[in-house]
């Protein structure tokens, strides 16, 4: 039907099509919620959203156009994270966004209907969140931060930056799945490269200088920070007493680096949120998150502070330089 015919059809009303055609417009904007675990000032977090939006307006979707998204951001407890979630929850998204390991557990407990895509989540098999990699079964699917065997890695890196090192403080969260996996694989990997490692447990900034004042009393150590939500959260503390007991640390992404850190080995988070940006394009179109397989990433990045190493004294092998992706001087 042409629209002068329709016009006619409505019995001379002229207020009758505007109305028709903005409730026509409004059944078809699909609606994202994101769950993201570091906060709205953290200028990393803004910069990956972005890149998720980039990607989502190539693949079609613009907000405020035909989608609408609802933001939250990190707060400090599990409670908080719960509130969050929903909230989200209520607002009956087509799909929920989730930044983090700390978000999938609240936002589960609210919901096992809506589909959810996951970044930078540690092992989800292992914490329940998924059934397989493959085969995730539920509602929700993503792309995890890592296998395990990378966390060994971390420690080879330390003893390659700081050849000295015969001890090491591994911080970890004990209360998550993959604090007590990641500290199992750096254990196993400790007598090979002459190590020995010890956890910290990172439930909070004074508990955490206390464990590294204590441990910093010894010499020939080192530090380090496995992947967590309570890492980032006491990121500023943890790089501050590295510095002031001059302990090379290696450290699980990059941002730590780039505020101080001696050497970071870990995952791309703009490759995930962009990956995700796909995921959530396919489930707006149809496709069910238990048919979307979890993903490893792809490629790791290796960042060294040169500034940093001169600080402590290291000379930084040109074998660790030639392989970095970055040097920061």
């Amino acid at each position: 039907m042409r629209r002068r015919d329709l016009i006619k059809g409505v019995a001379g009303s002229a207020a009758a099509w505007p109305f028709a055609a903005r409730a026509q417009s409004q059944e078809h904007v699909r609606r994202i919620a994101m769950l993201i675990a570091l906060g709205a000032d953290n200028a990393d977090a803004q910069a990956y959203r972005a890149a998720f939006l980039q990607v989502l307006q190539q693949l079609g979707w613009t907000d405020g156009h035909n989608v609408r998204i609802d933001t939250r951001w990190g707060v400090d407890s599990a409670s908080a994270f719960r509130k969050q979630a929903a909230d989200l929850v209520a607002l009956a998204p087509d799909v929920i966004f989730v930044h983090g390991t700390a978000t999938m557990t609240p936002l589960l407990e609210v919901t096992r209907t809506v589909p959810i895509v996951f970044v930078g989540v540690i092992d989800p098999v292992g914490a329940g969140f998924v059934d397989s990699l493959v085969r995730p079964g539920g509602n929700a699917t993503g792309f995890t931060g890592f296998e395990y065997s990378l966390s060994g890695k971390w420690l080879e890196l330390l003893k390659q930056v700081a050849p000295g090192v015969t001890r090491a403080a591994v911080l970890r969260d004990p209360a998550i799945t993959a604090g007590t996996g990641q500290f199992a694989v750096i254990q196993s990997v400790a007598p090979s490269v002459g190590v020995d490692v010890s956890p910290i447990s990172v439930h909070n900034a004074g508990e955490i200088e206390r464990a590294i004042t204590a441990f910093a009393r010894s010499p020939n150590g080192g530090l380090i920070l496995t992947a967590s939500g309570l890492a980032v959260t006491n990121q500023e503390i943890i790089i501050a007493l590295a510095a002031q007991y001059k302990l090379p640390a290696v450290y699980y992404r990059r941002y730590f680096v780039d505020r101080g850190g001696l050497i970071s080995y870990g995952f791309d988070f703009f490759q995930q949120y962009r990956g995700a940006a796909g995921y959530v394009d396919r489930i707006l179109r149809g496709e069910k998150p238990s048919d979307l397989p979890v993903q490893a990433p792809t490629k790791y990045e290796l960042v060294i502070n040169l500034k940093t190493a001169k600080a402590l004294g290291l000379t930084v092998p040109q074998s660790l330089l030639s392989r970095a992706d970055e040097v920061i001087e």
